[in-house]
């Protein structure tokens, strides 16, 4: 039971730190960007957010599995 809140508690700090991201990506990262490219104020700020949490996403779940992938020397 214990190893069970570990990671329950695991995944949380994980999506409490994603959601920051995000939220910082949306405030700073995104509107300089639209900055720099205007072209791209005419999508839809979903279509941006949801891009935003895609590529979070792939890179918080690759640090994972890097992290946790067995490091065999032969």
């Amino acid at each position: 039971m214990n190893s069970r809140l570990k990671i329950f508690g695991v995944i949380a700090l994980i999506g409490f730190l994603a959601g920051v991201l995000a939220q910082v990506t949306a405030t700073f990262i995104i509107p300089a960007i639209i900055l720099f490219l205007p072209s791209l104020s005419v999508i839809s700020a979903y279509l941006v957010s949801g891009l935003a949490g895609a590529v979070i996403t792939v890179f918080i779940v690759g640090a994972w599995a890097y992290l946790t992938s067995r490091k065999d020397t032969y």
